[in-house]
């Protein structure tokens, strides 16, 4: 019974590190990663925050939703 008393609380403080998301710069990066191998050139990738007014599409959000990515060509 303690077994999985632990295995559930472990579990849930590894959902909850999740949950937090990925940071804005990490994600920027693998978004141009993913961009570059498809041979995209000619762009760029903004930091917003969410709601703000920005000239291009959104691709990506971070910071537990309170920015946005967005992609400009």
């Amino acid at each position: 019974m303690k077994k999985f008393i632990l295995a559930v609380g472990l579990l849930s403080l590894a959902g909850a590190a999740f949950a937090d998301g990925k940071s804005c710069e990490e994600l920027k990066a693998e978004i141009a990663a993913k961009l570059d191998a498809k041979g995209v050139s000619g762009y760029s990738l903004e930091i917003v925050d969410k709601g703000a007014a920005a000239d291009g599409k959104i691709v990506g959000t971070c910071e537990k939703g309170s920015k946005e990515i967005v992609y400009k060509r």
